[in-house]
């Protein structure tokens, strides 16, 4: 069963790389913002605007909206795209300001699909971002989705090509337990299998952790 295949792939992981510590952030807030900012770059980049915004004193949502579009955009520069992700981070912002006083606590009070809707209806702000907010920033049981875990389950036959976002995170979702501590672990660790052995061209088979698991 797929289900089966699932947990024995995350089993193999954490034993084989053990935990990621992810997502590092000072804060939840942060954690927001580099959710945003990652979109289509390496975090390596993010964590250098992010620097760049705490030198500044712009990692709250009033700072942040209050900021000048010019200086956001050269203080997110490293990012890459940053004309389009400094209107996301004021768009975010304006939002959480006029509807939860950017007040991070009462967004932990909100319900998780309401908060996803809500989240969803953001301009710059898709599926794989929505939860990535609701899992790291939110400690919510969601999984997070994306090209590494689409390739890595791909490769391995746990979908079909043509396989979407919901079912993905279904499958998973109904596998593991629901705890945002393992969600999140397993997020993290396709990330890295991802990252470091199953690349997009020549993937690294035979020195992949998961080279053994069954397809």
């Amino acid at each position: 069963m797929r289900s089966n295949r699932i947990f024995n792939l995350y089993r193999i992981l954490i034993s084989s790389l053990g935990s990621q510590h992810w997502w590092p952030a000072d804060s939840p807030f942060e954690v927001i913002i580099g959710a945003i900012l990652t979109q289509n770059t390496n975090w390596k980049n993010v964590e250098i605007s992010i620097n760049n915004l705490k030198k500044a004193n712009l990692l709250s949502p009033n700072s942040i909206f209050n900021c000048s579009i010019n200086d956001l955009k050269s203080y997110i520069k490293p990012s890459g795209f940053y004309r389009v992700k400094s209107d996301y981070l004021k768009y975010f912002v304006k939002e959480f300001i006029e509807h939860y006083d950017g007040d991070m606590s009462r967004l932990m009070e909100i319900e998780s699909s309401k908060l996803r809707n809500w989240l969803l209806s953001i301009k710059g702000i898709g599926e794989e971002t929505a939860d990535s907010i609701l899992l790291y920033a939110l400690d919510r049981s969601i999984f997070v989705v994306d090209a590494y875990t689409k390739r890595i389950f791909l490769r391995h036959n746990l979908i079909n090509k043509d396989a979407d976002y919901k079912e993905i995170q279904s499958l998973v979702e109904e596998t593991l337990p629901n705890d945002p501590k393992i969600l999140g672990e397993f997020h993290a660790l396709l990330v890295k299998v991802g990252k470091n052995f199953c690349k997009k061209k020549n993937p690294l088979c035979r020195e992949c952790p998961i080279f053994i698991f069954p397809t």
